[in-house]
C-alpha cells in the first residue's frame, strides 16, 4: 500500500495522501520514476489506495478484503495497463482502451489506467488520447511513467499533475556515465572528451546564436561522427538543459556542477524558454533513426532554438 513509501518517497507520498485522504485527486498524473528501483511497485500501491473501498494506506488496516492480491495478479477488471508495442505506444492501443473504459465500472466507483513509457507516445497516439485526458468519463484516473518529463510531448504534460519520485542516493557522475555507455561505445576518457565538446557547442551558441552556425564544422562535426555518437550527443543536450531548469527553479542540479555558463544561460532564458528548447530537443532526436545528415540536422536545431523556422 501506499503507506509503504512514506520514508523512501515522502513528497510525493504526503501529495497523494492528503489528495486520497481530502477526496481532492487529480483526473491525470504524470509521474517522473527517474531511477527510483522501485517506481513501477510506487505506482501499483497508489492505484490501490486510490481504489481501497475502505479508504486505507495501510496493509495492516485490511480485514477481509482481498482486492489488493487480486490487483497484484493483474486480474482487476478497473485497471488498464498500457505499454509501449515495440518502440511506440499506438493510437489503436489507446483507442481500445477508450473504448473499453466507456463502460461503467464493475467494481467501486473508480477506473484507472497506467501508461508506462509517456515519452513513447508519438504524436499520433497522444492526439488519440487528449481529450480523453482532459475530459475524462466519470471516475477514471490516468497514472501516466515516465523516467524523463521533457521527453513526453507538451500537450500531455499540460494536462497532468507532475510529480517526481525522489531518486536513489547513487553518485550523480557515476549515474550518467552508467546512462551513456548504454548509449555509445567509447572508453570513460573519449566520454568525458565527447561530454566537454557537447557542452561548449551549447555554451557558444547561447552566446552567439545563429553566428553558430559560421562554425559548426569546428564546434560540431569535427567530434561528432555517427548515429550512436549523435543520439549520445543530443541525450547530453538534454539533460544539459534540465539542470539549467533546474537551477532556474532553484533546485539541485542532477548531472551537472554548477558553474558559471549555467548561471549565465539561466540568467539569459526564462522558465519557458528553457522547457521550449528541451522540447525541440527531444523533437529533433527522434529524427535520427531515421539517418538525417547531421550537419542538416544541426542547422535545423539552431534555427528552431532561435525561432526562424
Amino acid at each position: 500500500m501506499l503507506d509503504d513509501y512514506k520514508d523512501s518517497q515522502p513528497i510525493v507520498y504526503k501529495i497523494l495522501k492528503n489528495a486520497i485522504t481530502d477526496d481532492k485527486c487529480s483526473h491525470a498524473y504524470l509521474i517522473e520514476t527517474g531511477g527510483f528501483y522501485d517506481s513501477f511497485n510506487f505506482i501499483i500501491s497508489f492505484t490501490k489506495s486510490l481504489l481501497c473501498p475502505f479508504n486505507k494506506l495501510k496493509k495492516e488496516n485490511c480485514k477481509e478484503c482481498h482486492q489488493c492480491e487480486v490487483i497484484d495478479t493483474n486480474n482487476f477488471p478497473e485497471i488498464e495497463i498500457i505499454k509501449p508495442d515495440g518502440l511506440w505506444i499506438k493510437k489503436e492501443q489507446l483507442q481500445n482502451l477508450q473504448k473499453e473504459f466507456n463502460t461503467k465500472a464493475l467494481i467501486g466507483n473508480k477506473r484507472i489506467y497506467i501508461i508506462e513509457g509517456a515519452d513513447k507516445l508519438n504524436k499520433s497516439a497522444a492526439n488519440s488520447i487528449l481529450k480523453f485526458l482532459e475530459e475524462p468519463e466519470g471516475n477514471i484516473i490516468a497514472i501516466l511513467m515516465t523516467d524523463n518529463i521533457y521527453n513526453v510531448l507538451t500537450t500531455i504534460r499540460s494536462r497532468c499533475q507532475i510529480l517526481r519520485l525522489k531518486k536513489e542516493n547513487f553518485s550523480k557522475n557515476q549515474t550518467v556515465m552508467e546512462k551513456l555507455k548504454q548509449i555509445v561505445n567509447l572508453d570513460e576518457e573519449e566520454l568525458e572528451t565527447k561530454i566537454e565538446k557537447v557542452i561548449e557547442f551549447v555554451n557558444y551558441y547561447e552566446r552567439n546564436h545563429l553566428n553558430t552556425m559560421l562554425y559548426i564544422g569546428k564546434l560540431w562535426n569535427d567530434y561528432i561522427k555517427d548515429k550512436q555518437e549523435l543520439t549520445f550527443a543530443y541525450e547530453i543536450m538534454i539533460n544539459y538543459y534540465k539542470d539549467i531548469l533546474n537551477y532556474k527553479l532553484n533546485k539541485d542540479l542532477e548531472i551537472f556542477e554548477k558553474n558559471k555558463e549555467i548561471e549565465f544561460i539561466a540568467s539569459k532564458n526564462e522558465v519557458e524558454e528553457i522547457c521550449k528548447k528541451i522540447d525541440k530537443l527531444v523533437e529533433l532526436k527522434e529524427l535520427i533513426k531515421y539517418n538525417i545528415n547531421s550537419g542538416l540536422l544541426m542547422d535545423k536545431l539552431i534555427m528552431s532554438l532561435e525561432g526562424v523556422i
